[in-house]
């Protein structure tokens, strides 16, 4: 199998101020570090803004003004499943600006989708670990997701960690690292057009379709502890049903 050649980043992006200024800097700082490393992969990253009312356009536009990677796109779904769906149709179409590499499609073996969130902070080797393990073989890396500890009652982050241990090979899906090949993404149908669980509807298509998918420790992401979701039944609302358990079920 060819090494990959093309990475593409995806961000949906619904009222995350407070949080996208931190996320951005950190896909940026990723992506340097693959190009540091690989100099010749190209890198995209599509910031998808769902119908934000807050100041996340502003941030976003000043990231895009200073990087010639990042590409807008503004849509009105309030749909994460179809924000990253929105995102990733634009790359594989070829349909990116002159400077992020238009009329360029994006669709075979040597492409790779990477997903996160806007309320993440990815580690600086996220993508070089990910491209390092499709060119082993993977056709999906699922990472995995830790809470940020400030600002998140304590008693709540133990909870989320006797539930969600974290090391290799681990059973978690999160749309916030998610790596899949573009050929893989295609044949398997994408993500779905949902509110959430989109990123678990994908991986189990793709195990359906028997692609190879490693579940890593290794690009551990940063995530928000809030308890207010974005998502129904995304992972603000499950921090909240978790924190609400009752604490015999967490003794150890």
């Amino acid at each position: 199998m060819d090494r990959i050649a093309q990475v593409a980043v995806v961000i949906p992006v619904h009222n995350e101020e407070p949080h996208l200024t931190r996320a951005l800097a950190a896909v940026s700082a990723a992506a340097d570090a693959l190009q540091d490393t690989q100099p010749d992969t190209d890198i995209a990253i599509v910031v998808v803004l769902d119908s934000c009312t807050d100041g996340s356009g502003d941030v976003a536009a000043r990231f895009a003004a200073a990087d010639h990677r990042i590409t807008l796109l503004p849509v009105a779904f309030r749909s994460v499943g179809r924000s990253r769906r929105a995102g990733i149709n634009l790359v594989l179409t070829g349909r990116l600006p002159d400077c992020a590499g238009a009329g360029r499609p994006r669709t075979g073996e040597r492409v790779w989708l990477a997903n996160t969130d806007a309320d993440s902070c990815v580690p600086e080797n996220w993508l070089l670990r990910q491209v390092e393990l499709a060119d082993r073989g993977a056709d999906a890396v699922l990472g995995t997701v830790e809470p940020d500890p400030a600002g998140m009652d304590g008693e709540l982050l133990r909870r989320w960690h006797v539930r969600h241990p974290l090391g290799e090979d681990h059973p978690h899906v999160y749309g916030a690292n998610f790596g899949v090949r573009a050929s893989a993404y295609i044949r398997a149908g994408g993500f779905p057009r949902q509110r959430s669980h989109e990123d678990r509807a994908l991986a189990a298509r793709l195990r359906r379709h028997g692609y190879r998918i490693t579940s890593t420790d290794t690009v551990r992401v940063v995530t928000s502890g809030r308890t207010e979701a974005r998502a129904p039944q995304g992972f603000g609302a499950y921090l909240l049903a978790l924190g609400m358990e009752s604490a015999v079920a967490f003794e150890r």
